[in-house]
C-alpha cells in the first residue's frame, strides 16, 4: 500500500504541476476559453490510462503457470526500467520544465488552438498515467491488488491536494527535495522489482539461481509478517532471496548510483581550436 502510495503521489503532483502550469499560461495569454481543451485532455488521458492499467492487470490475472510468471516477471523488469529512466530524465528536465511547457502553450495558442492544447494536455498526463498504470500492475504483482488500489487512492488524492494547495495559495513546497527523496525511495523500490523479476525467472529456470537460498531471515523477520509485507513492498525484502535474486538487486542499486553521479557532474566544454 505505502509502495503505490508513494507512486500515485509522485506521478500525480507532477502530473497536477504540470496541469497548473498550463492553465496558469493560458491566463498569462488572456485564454482562458481554451482550459475545457485541457480539460477534455486531461479526462481522456485518464480514461486510457485507468483501461490501460485494467488490461495489464487482467492479462496477468488470466495466465496460469510459466506463462504467469514471465508476464509477471517481465512486467517486474519494465516497470523497473521505465522508473529508471523517469526519474534520470526528471533529474535533466526539472530546471527548465515549467519554461518549456509554457513556451509550448504560446505556440499552440498561435495555431489550431483548442486541438493543439487538447493534444498537449493528452500526451503530458497519458505518459504519466500509462507510467503510473505499469508501475502498479507490477506492484500488484508482488503485493496484491486490494492494496495497490487503496494505496494508489491515497496517493492520488495527495497529489491532487498538494497540486491545489500550490496553485490556488501561497503554499510553497519545496520540488527539488520532495523529488529528489520520493526519487530516492522510487529507486530502492525499483531495485524490489528488479529482484522479483529475477525470482520469477529463477522459477522457471530462465535466470539459473545458483545458490538459493544464500540466506534465510524469515526466522528473524519473516517476510509474510505485516511487517515483512511493508518492506517487502516498499523495498523488494525477501527473506530468502536467490542469489542471482540478490546480486540483481545490489547490482542495480549501485549501478544506479554510478549513472546518477555520472550524470550529475558538468559535462566539460571542449577546447577552442
Amino acid at each position: 500500500m505505502l509502495a503505490s502510495a508513494l507512486l500515485a503521489l509522485r506521478e500525480g503532483l507532477e502530473a497536477a504541476l504540470v496541469i497548473g502550469v498550463i492553465i496558469g499560461a493560458l491566463y498569462k495569454l488572456d485564454r482562458s476559453d481554451l482550459k475545457p481543451a485541457v480539460w477534455l485532455g486531461v479526462a481522456l488521458a485518464i480514461l486510457f490510462s485507468l483501461l490501460a492499467a485494467i488490461g495489464l492487470y487482467r492479462i496477468g490475472a488470466a495466465l496460469t503457470g510459466d506463462a504467469e510468471k514471465i508476464f509477471e516477471g517481465a512486467t517486474m523488469l519494465l516497470a523497473a526500467g521505465v522508473l529508471t529512466w523517469m526519474i534520470f530524465w526528471m533529474k535533466r528536465q526539472s530546471r527548465g520544465m515549467k519554461q518549456s511547457l509554457e513556451a509550448s502553450v504560446f505556440a499552440a495558442s498561435r495555431k489550431t488552438a483548442f486541438l493543439s492544447l487538447f493534444l498537449l494536455a493528452f500526451i503530458t498526463i497519458i505518459r504519466e498515467g500509462v507510467e503510473l498504470a505499469l508501475f502498479l500492475t507490477a506492484a500488484a504483482f508482488s503485493t496484491g491488488g486490494e492494496q495497490v488500489i487503496a494505496g494508489a487512492m491515497l496517493g492520488m488524492s495527495l497529489a491532487l491536494l498538494l497540486g491545489w494547495l500550490l496553485y490556488t495559495s501561497s503554499v510553497r513546497l519545496n520540488l527539488g527535495r520532495f523529488f529528489n527523496v520520493t526519487s530516492f525511495l522510487l529507486l530502492i523500490f525499483a531495485a524490489g522489482l528488479v529482484a522479483h523479476g529475477v525470482h520469477e525467472f529463477n522459477e522457471i529456470g530462465w535466470i539459473p539461481a545458483m545458490i538459493d537460498p544464500i540466506w534465510n531471515m524469515n526466522r528473524l523477520l519473516d517476510e509474510s509478517s505485516p511487517f515483512g509485507q511493508i518492506l517487502n513492498a516498499l523495498f523488494g525484502y525477501n527473506g530468502n532471496p536467490s542469489l542471482t535474486e540478490a546480486l540483481a538487486y545490489v547490482g542495480y542499486l549501485v549501478s544506479i548510483v554510478i549513472g546518477l553521479r555520472l550524470a550529475a557532474k558538468p559535462q566539460r566544454r571542449g577546447r577552442l581550436a
